[in-house]
């Protein structure tokens, strides 16, 4: 999985070695996704197994969660990271498979889209005396929250529970421990999750639409299309994760440009080639970051055959392209906000985009597999107020009946 790390103490072979010393009704087909069963656009497989088997209950030393040793394993399991700790309750199990903490982004997301928009309402604005409407600032709260949710709980936690059911064979590998390699949850329920989240989501941009007014359901539109890339990103026959550009930038678009999109969507309109190029320039961004989560599952990938970057073209020239997609990028948004006429904005961003460069020069090139944490707590921050303060700039730009 993309925010999975590589255990080296967990090789293909002991995988298929703990695997043969089970029952035939619990063993987990380890051999890759070309076995997989093909069964057309279905997200799943009707002969998933049903058996549970909890991860701190494996034997084989292995299997262990070496990381949940720590005193952060309960918050982690809910979190949805690595270092989790096993437990039984289903719904601590089902949390995780949605991966809370892959939500922010998303949410921050919706939040540039909002104020790229120029029309978001504050319940009492105390910087502009003409937006104190507090019954208008209470429905665009609502309605933000609204969008959030979708963007949020219900499309990304579909989107990682698809993909963690996707890569259950490649997770037996990197992080054998988590819900599906271990059996923690059946695949009846792990199935039932996806759809539930899935027309959860769409109904709830259906909604969105018709309290907006939209003629055109565009928010729908919008979810449609993200599920379907959170779709063929997990599974075969595509498989964009297979491909580390195609991959990759799906993942970047999908974290930045899509709940962009939907922000604006729910508060103004997406009628100017710039509300699309600037959250596509960011998904660009976005492929650097996804690389970096790579760096860590280079053995799993390699084991099942995924090409990621730093697989097809070693750590070193990945960690290159991973540096100059991010900061390249935004250098790129930064001279075109100095060419409308904003050079206050322009400068910001340059501002926020220095200490990312000193990052990468001290943590991501030096060895990104041992810092990939520390760089992504680091000056992930910077760009994700960068992509907040474009946003703001869009949205109080008077770009005139030309532009």
């Amino acid at each position: 999985a993309s925010l999975a790390g590589a255990s080296s103490a967990f090789t293909a072979h002991r995988a298929g070695n703990r695997a043969s010393t089970r029952p035939a009704s619990v063993r987990m087909d380890l051999r890759g996704p070309h076995h997989l069963p093909s069964s057309g656009f279905y997200p799943f497989e009707p002969s998933a197994p049903s058996t549970r088997l909890f991860a701190n209950n494996f034997d084989d030393e292995g299997s262990k969660n070496v990381e949940a040793s720590d005193g952060s394993s309960g918050i982690r399991q809910l979190l949805g990271v690595k270092g989790a700790s096993g437990t039984d309750n289903i719904w601590k199990i089902r949390l995780q498979l949605t991966k809370p903490v892959t939500w922010v982004p998303l949410v921050w997301g919706v939040m540039c889209g909002a104020a790229a928009s120029g029309n978001y309402h504050w319940i009492w604005n105390p910087f502009d005396p003409n937006d104190r409407d507090v019954l208008l600032g209470l429905t665009d709260t609502a309605k933000g929250l609204t969008a959030m949710f979708l963007s949020g709980p219900l499309l990304t936690g579909y989107c990682q529970t698809c993909n963690d059911w996707y890569d259950r064979d490649i997770d037996a590998i990197n992080e054998p421990y988590r819900p599906i390699p271990s059996g923690a949850i059946t695949g009846p329920e792990v199935i039932a999750q996806i759809w539930v989240l899935l027309l959860a989501g769409l109904g709830t941009s259906l909604a969105l639409d018709k309290w907006c007014g939209h003629e055109f359901p565009t928010v729908f539109a919008i979810s449609v299309f993200g599920a379907f890339i959170s779709y063929i990103y997990s599974a075969p026959p595509l498989k964009l994760k297979q491909n580390g550009w195609a991959g990759n930038f799906a993942l970047g678009a999908s974290y930045i440009s899509l709940p962009w999109w939907c922000g604006q969507a729910v508060f103004g309109t997406l009628d100017r080639p710039v509300y699309f190029v600037l959250p596509i320039l960011y998904s660009i961004a976005g492929l650097g970051i996804a690389i970096v989560n790579d760096f860590k599952s280079i053995e799993g990938d390699r084991e099942m055959g995924l090409q990621s970057l730093p697989v097809a073209f070693g750590i070193d020239t990945a960690k290159y392209i991973c540096a100059g997609s991010v900061t390249l990028t935004q250098l790129g948004v930064a001279a075109y906000l100095f060419s409308i006429g904003e050079p206050a904005y322009a400068a910001g961003l340059l501002a926020l985009i220095l200490p990312q460069v000193f990052f990468q020069a001290t943590l991501l090139l030096p060895d990104p597999v041992a810092n990939d944490v520390k760089y992504q707590a680091s000056a992930q921050p910077f760009l994700v107020f960068g992509i907040l303060l474009t946003g703001l700039c869009v949205g109080h730009h008077d770009f005139g009946i030309l532009a």
